[in-house]
């Protein structure tokens, strides 16, 4: 099974090992920043992970780069259907780390409801060119949390995120799809 195909199943079916995942990560094409730069929308590729739907059980849209050192790492659905800026908290990033939150729908549209108080229109991370796994790419890193994203391109609109997270060994994939 050629690589493009192996990516071609796993943006559809959205399921892997994190194996699979890694391997195919380690052949995509790096990125630079300017190729980041805009909103993107996203979807978890699960692969076994504690976090495996936790972001589309909270009606998660994707992720905002202005610019290098402007960058909204979480945008989710609003009551109204619209992409909101979050700050990610980081006592409930913690928590997600060691327990496996429930995925239930009712969470989901109770997260919609405080969206308020959590709101913001400040940045919380920024892109930065880094080496993971041997190569250089473009990488979002949060500012209050030990969490790096990594992005490999998949075409000119799609990118395999990374998310790794210093509180759990396992990574989490995610996709992004240009606005």
């Amino acid at each position: 099974m050629s690589n493009t195909t192996l990516v071609t199943e796993i943006i559809e079916a959205r399921k892997t090992t994190t194996e699979q995942a890694l391997e195919i990560f380690d052949q995509l094409e790096t990125i630079n920043l300017e190729f980041m730069l805009g909103r993107w929308q996203g979807y978890g590729v699960h692969t076994n992970h504690p976090m495996d739907g936790l972001l589309e059980t909270f009606n998660w849209y994707g992720k905002e780069f202005v610019d290098f050192d402007q960058v909204h790492p979480l945008l989710f659905l609003n009551r109204q259907n619209q992409p909101i800026k979050i700050d990610p908290n980081p006592t409930l990033m913690n928590l997600s780390a060691k327990l496996n939150f429930p995925k239930e729908s009712w969470l989901g549209t109770l997260f919609r409801w405080t969206l308020p108080l959590v709101k913001t229109e400040q940045s919380k991370a920024r892109l930065r060119m880094m080496e993971y796994r041997g190569q250089v790419t473009a990488t979002m890193m949060y500012d209050y949390l030990p969490i790096h994203d990594h992005f490999r391109r998949i075409d000119e609109n799609t990118v395999l995120g990374l998310m790794d997270f210093k509180r759990i060994s396992q990574p989490f994939f995610f996709v992004l799809k240009r606005d």
